[in-house]
C-alpha cells in the first residue's frame, strides 16, 4: 500500500495548521488550528475488510523536567517514547481517503467526544489524555486527532508517523475506550498490509533530526 497526503510529502515538515501549537516570536509557542490532514491511499490488498489509522510521535521525552523551560534545553540524547496523536478504527474496506478535518478542526479543552466517529468509524483516545492529567483547564478524554506540540526548547525535530493498516477483520477487535498501544497490540495477526507517511515538526529553530 501507499499512503499520501496533499498537505505534506513524506519526510517533509507538517504545516502549522495541522498542529496543536505553532511558533510564536513573543511567547515561543501559541495554539494553532489543529486540523487533521487529509490522507489518501492505494494498493490495497485483496481480502481487506477494514482499516486502522494510527499517528504517533516517537521522539517524546521520557522525562518532562526540562520541557518548555526558557532557561534550559531538552537534551538531544534523552531517551524517548511513543506518543499517540490519532487512533481511528473501523475505516470501511472500500474507503481510499480521509478528508481534511475528519479527526479534528480546532482545539477542544477536555477533549473531543468519542469513541463514536463519522462513517461508522470509532476513535480511540490520544495521549493528550495523559499529558493533561491534573490540569483543571484541559484534562479529560481526548478522542480523535490532536496535532503536534513538541517542546519549544527541544533539540530534536519530531517525526509524526501516520500508519495505515489493512486488516482481515471488519471491526477492530477492541471495545470501549482504548488507546493507541492497545489497538496496535490488538491488531497483531490481522494485518494484511501497512503503509506509512511521516511528517516532521519543531517549535525550535535549531532542532535537528536524530
Amino acid at each position: 500500500m501507499k499512503l499520501e497526503s496533499p498537505a505534506f510529502a513524506n519526510g517533509t515538515p507538517i504545516p502549522p495548521e495541522f498542529a496543536f501549537a505553532r511558533p510564536d516570536p513573543a511567547t515561543r509557542m501559541t495554539l494553532s488550528s489543529n486540523r487533521s490532514p487529509a490522507l489518501t491511499w492505494s494498493g490495497v490488498p485483496e481480502g481487506t475488510k477494514s482499516f486502522v489509522l494510527l499517528c504517533h510521535d516517537s521522539e517524546v521525552p521520557t522525562v518532562a523536567d526540562d520541557v518548555n523551560k526558557d532557561d534550559r534545553r531538552v537534551p538531544f540524547d534523552l531517551p524517548r517514547f511513543d506518543f499517540f496523536h490519532w487512533v481511528l478504527m473501523d475505516i470501511a474496506a472500500d474507503a481510499r481517503a480521509i478528508p481534511e478535518g475528519f479527526g479534528s478542526d480546532g482545539i477542544q479543552p477536555h477533549g473531543k467526544p468519542g469513541p463514536e466517529a463519522a462513517n461508522a468509524c470509532r476513535h480511540g483516545t490520544n495521549d493528550y489524555t495523559l499529558w493533561f492529567t491534573g490540569d483543571p483547564a484541559m484534562e479529560g478524554q481526548y478522542f480523535g486527532y490532536d496535532g503536534p506540540c513538541p517542546p519549544f526548547n527541544d533539540t530534536v525535530i519530531h517525526p509524526y508517523t501516520f500508519t495505515l493498516y489493512a486488516l482481515d477483520v471488519a471491526r477492530c477487535p477492541v471495545e470501549g475506550v482504548v488507546d493507541g498501544r492497545t489497538v496496535r497490540q490488538a491488531i497483531e495477526g490481522h494485518v494484511l498490509a501497512r503503509a506509512e507517511l511521516t511528517g516532521t515538526y519543531t517549535l525550535a529553530d535549531d532542532a535537528r533530526a536524530r
